[in-house]
Order: structure tokens, then sequence, then C-alpha cells
């Protein structure tokens, strides 16, 4: 693998991840952005909630980004003859930049005095590009392909946490306009949070509590608790497990995690790295033939926090959709959007033998 960094006219990194075949091929130093760019201004702040004690984006000027253009508009396909995108090169294997409209920037200016309820929401929000073609989808890509990917997850998990506002990095994709995706092209973001987020506090608790109560890491005694009940196992590899979770929020419920337990994706050993990418590429598929239609879907990476109780985390992904039949989506109504109190018309047992079925063989 190759990484090249470059930047973009308006000042914003752009990292090209290039297999060892393309990368004998390219040369992308020559490669620079045509286009006339204003530098962006970025107006982030976060404030705090006192009554849940959590922190809220406020990111005004997001309101302005691109929105489901069509497919010969699109800014993440490579730029090619006189159409410049957000990708200088004519073609790529595997892209990251910097978001030209982010949740939180490293530069980003308050303009009134921080206090410890108001403060500049610096940070760092990137896009991941999974590949040129703009009509495929991450499930449709080669294994290998798939580990460029995680390379590329791994390398940006670093940056972002040697970043001295990031507390908190996140890779995830949204796929899908159910789902809210304003970019249909394969691409995932990165969030490198200013703060810890609320799930991760929720779940750092409740391992706290697990461990004075057991003595025991509670990820490591579910990942035991379904190998052992084996209902709700998807599948296996030597180094991963996928399974359906026995309290599952969601319709289609999936959770991936290594055998041995890390905090965040650098602390993957090679072996694990490797073994990655044909558990994913067997969950995602099998998602996608359970209606015989693409599935829309959130992919989330949990990882530790960059700095504070990194023993608590343990790194795995979730993967999750909102539709619970052919023709029907879950809604967040009032439980689960008044109250945070979801309630799940699948079965977990059901969705985990569906899912089982699905895997292509």
């Amino acid at each position: 693998m190759r990484r090249t960094s470059t930047r973009l006219a308006d000042g914003r990194e752009l990292i090209y991840f290039d297999s060892d075949a393309t990368a004998a091929a390219t040369d992308r130093t020559q490669v620079v952005d045509g286009r006339d760019l204003e530098a962006t201004a970025t107006s982030s702040e976060i404030r705090h909630d006192a009554v849940l004690d959590e922190w809220v984006a406020i990111a005004s000027h997001r309101q302005g980004r691109t929105h489901l253009p069509p497919a010969d508009e699109c800014p993440l396909c490579p730029s090619t003859g006189g159409r410049h995108t957000e990708i200088p090169a004519e073609d790529y294997d595997v892209v990251v930049f910097e978001n030209r409209f982010p949740s939180f920037a490293e530069d980003a200016d308050p303009s009134f005095a921080e206090d410890e309820e108001r403060r500049a929401g610096r940070g760092r929000c990137e896009v991941v590009c999974f590949t040129s073609d703009h009509d495929t989808a991450l499930s449709q890509l080669p294994a290998d392909r798939v580990r460029l990917v995680l390379d590329a997850w791994i390398d940006r998990s670093t940056a972002l946490a040697a970043v001295p506002s990031v507390e908190q990095v996140f890779c995830f994709e949204n796929r899908g306009r159910e789902i809210g995706v304003t970019l249909s092209h394969p691409h995932g973001q990165i969030y490198g949070y200013p703060f810890v987020t609320p799930r991760t506090r929720q779940m750092i608790e409740a391992a706290r509590r697990h461990y004075e109560r057991t003595g025991r890491d509670v990820h490591a005694d579910r990942v035991q608790q379904e190998l052992a009940d084996g209902s709700r196992l998807i599948t296996c590899s030597e180094h991963w497990l996928a399974f359906v979770p026995f309290a599952a929020r969601w319709p289609v419920e999936a959770h991936i995690y290594p055998r041995r337990a890390v905090p965040d994706l650098p602390a993957l050993d090679a072996a694990a790295r490797d073994d990655f990418p044909q558990i994913y590429l067997d969950v995602l598929r099998a998602m996608d033939r359970l209606y015989d239609a693409p599935l829309p879907y959130i992919a989330a990476w949990h990882q530790a926090p960059v700095r504070v109780d990194r023993d608590l985390v343990s790194l795995h992904l979730e993967v999750f959709s909102i539709k619970r039949a052919p023709e029907k989506l879950k809604y967040l109504a009032g439980s689960e959007s008044g109250m945070g109190a979801f309630i799940n018309d699948v079965a977990p047992e059901r969705i985990a033998a569906a899912l089982r079925d699905a895997i292509p063989r």
C-alpha cells in the first residue's frame, strides 16, 4: 500500500491510499487540483446540555452542503476532462479528504468568549471514498479493496488521535437515502470529536459497573455468551465473529468483534487485519440478500476514547438498518426519540437465522 498526502485548492488535506499495483502505475505527486476555491470558514461550536450532561454541535454552515446531485455531478467521482471534483485524479483506489462542510474543524474560530458551556467546535471531519466507481457499493468490492479501506481507517484513527482537540475518533458509513445519505457515491466518514460521545460514555459506565460487580470485562463476557448460546451467531472466522446482539435495538443489527480484545483499530495485529475483509463482506452481502434489494444501513466503529478509560471499551463494529420488512421502515417515534427506549419488532434470533441463511456460499 502507498500513501500520498496532497492539498486541495482551498488548502484541505487529501490522501490517496493506493494498492501496490496502482502505486506502480501512477504518480500522485503530479496531480493538482485545478479548481479556483476560496478557503472555507467553519462556524462550528459545541454547547453543553446541562440537563443531560451532553455536548451538542451547532454547525449552521452545513445547511448549504451538496444534497443528492445527479451522478454526472457527483463531487466524489474522479476528475475528468473539464469537470473538476473533490478528487483531482482521473482514477483512484481509496481516498480520504477533509470535509468541505465539517461539523468540527481544527481551525474553528469562536466569535464569542468561550466558557464551560460554549466552545468552538474544534476537531476534524474527513470523507473516505471506498472506490472511484460511482455505481457500486462497499459490499460489492473485492476483499483486497476492503483491506485497503481498513488501512485507511487505521491510518486516520492514528492521525486524528494525535490532534490536540480530539477526544474520540469515529469511523462510520451511512448507506441509502432512507438513512439520510446526501451523496450516493460509496463513501464513509471519520469524525474527530472534541468530547467523548454520549453513547461511549454510557458504554464506559456500564463496563465499569460490570467490572466492579464481577471483576470481568463486559465485552469479553458478551462475546463468550454469544458463542456459548449460538442462536444469534451469524458467522465466525479465525480472528472475528459476527452476531445479532441479545437485546438488539434495530430490526436488522449485526455486531462484529475481534476475538482478541483491543481498544481501537490501530491495535489490531496483522492477522486480524487480513482476516477482517471477508467476514465483513459476508455480513454486508447477507444483509443485501434479506429483502433482495440493497439494504440501507449505518456501519459504526466503536473505539476507545483517545485519552481516558481506554481499558473499558473494546473495539467492535455495529451494522444496523431501519428496514424491518421489504416495504416497511422502523421510524424512531415517540418511545425511541422522546425517551431513548427502543422497541424492536423483530426477534434477534429470527434475524440471525435469516442472515446465516443469506451468507453467500
